[in-house]
């Protein structure tokens, strides 16, 4: 009877002898598996980088913004007219049990002026919460505090790449900058945040208190307006509560009646992020989907290339079973030829799919993510392959009848 160990040495030899052929039954393989480990690569990656971007934003966050305006039966988006204020903001935070943070903000751009450096970036005016509700570092000096904003002070927190164009190597802290003319002094560095789901740079910013910037810097007709509201609940699990209050609390404040259209948008961004995962795990499946169709005309090269090997070795097969060698023994070694053909050539494509995903990686910037459990069922995949394309064969071999074997020429 002969054993694996033995089948695995008859099987060596029998690659050895054929060496070109062997790499070029495994081309095919070897393609599949690397094609699938760096598209499964390329997908997750791209997958994590679009999470990490909207999970950037902050978490367990509802944004409210104004409702639309209606003009001649013309209504535009949201955000078109005012209707949200500071005390709707107040509000909230004090009557909405399931709400933890509160961030009412308005928004607008100018230039900024240290030195001989000037830089136009974005200006928004915040409370003390938007920090914690976004999830925002400190990295140098402190937060905006009550006291600012109820004093209207002209302090100011900077992002890293007005830092970088305003400052060079300079320490910011405590430095007056001029926002629109007027002077501020930096009294905090926010951390660096990248780039938003939609592309822009969240670093280049500069926060302000929120009563300064709608009394001296931005202006507004309505000074108590605000342009958004951030909410914050307490967890994941009393989002959706939390939607409930802001929503009843802002119709009771806004008295809007069943008949009456609302004048405010709450959008989930938690929504928005487990919609945008679900899309890049259905990319990645079909990125993978279409690498492994590679497998499968790889396997079936394999099959072909051991059809010719039991022609071929006809009376070598013969010769075994008149000695004494059983159909399973025969069986045995065809099979363990076809998976030690898809093995070897599915461990030359893991390395050449990790080498393509960091190639890919480099060229273009986008972060690549090999699990090992990819690696594993990858790997698996390509001895399976083995199993399936090389029973048929095999089980051919086993078949022979012993006599015609041996009178085949």
């Amino acid at each position: 009877m002969t054993t694996l160990w033995q089948s695995l040495l008859i099987a060596l030899r029998a690659l050895r002898v054929n060496k070109m052929r062997a790499l070029l039954t495994m081309l095919g393989i070897i393609i599949g598996i690397g094609a699938v480990i760096a598209m499964v690569a390329i997908g997750s990656g791209a997958s994590k980088m679009i999470s990490d971007q909207i999970s950037s934003i902050g978490s367990n966050l509802l944004l409210v913004l104004p409702g639309s305006v209606t003009s001649g039966g013309m209504r535009s988006g949201a955000g078109g007219t005012q209707t949200l204020t500071y005390d709707d903001a107040r509000a909230i935070k004090a009557e909405c049990p399931s709400v933890g943070a509160v961030a009412p903000s308005v928004r607008g751009s100018g230039q900024v002026v240290y030195g001989n450096q000037n830089w136009s970036t974005v200006l928004f005016g915040v409370t003390p919460d938007m920090v914690h509700v976004r999830d925002w570092t400190i990295v140098a000096g402190r937060n905006i505090t009550q006291s600012d904003v109820d004093g209207a002070t002209k302090n100011c927190l900077i992002g890293q790449t007005v830092v970088d164009n305003l400052f060079g190597g300079t320490d910011p802290m405590g430095k007056i900058i001029r926002i629109k003319k007027i002077p501020f002094t930096v009294v905090g560095i926010l951390g660096r945040k990248g780039q938003s789901p939609q592309g822009q740079d969240q670093d280049d910013v500069i926060y302000v208190p929120l009563r300064t910037a709608q009394r001296k810097l931005l202006g507004s007709q309505f000074p108590n307006v605000v342009g958004s509201i951030m909410v914050q609940a307490k967890d994941a699990d009393v989002l959706d509560k939390a939607e409930e209050e802001v929503t009843e609390l802002l119709n009771q404040r806004h008295r809007i009646g069943p008949n009456r259209e609302v004048d405010y948008t709450i959008r989930n961004l938690s929504e928005l992020l487990a919609v945008t995962e679900q899309s890049s795990k259905v990319m990645s499946i079909l990125l993978g989907a279409v690498a492994s169709i590679s497998l499968v005309v790889g396997g079936i090269g394999i099959m072909n290339i051991m059809l010719v090997s039991v022609t071929e070795r006809t009376r070598e097969i013969g010769i075994r079973i008149a000695i004494g060698a059983k159909k399973r023994d025969i069986m045995l070694q065809f099979l363990t030829e076809a998976v030690l053909l898809t093995t070897c050539g599915g461990i030359i494509g893991m390395l050449l799919g990790v080498a393509g995903a960091r190639i890919v990686a480099s060229l273009i910037g986008w972060p690549t993510l090999i699990s090992v459990n990819t690696i594993i069922i990858a790997f698996g995949f390509s001895a399976g392959v083995g199993v399936f394309f090389g029973f048929y064969p095999a089980r051919k071999a086993a078949s022979l009848n012993p006599i015609d074997a041996l009178r085949y020429e």
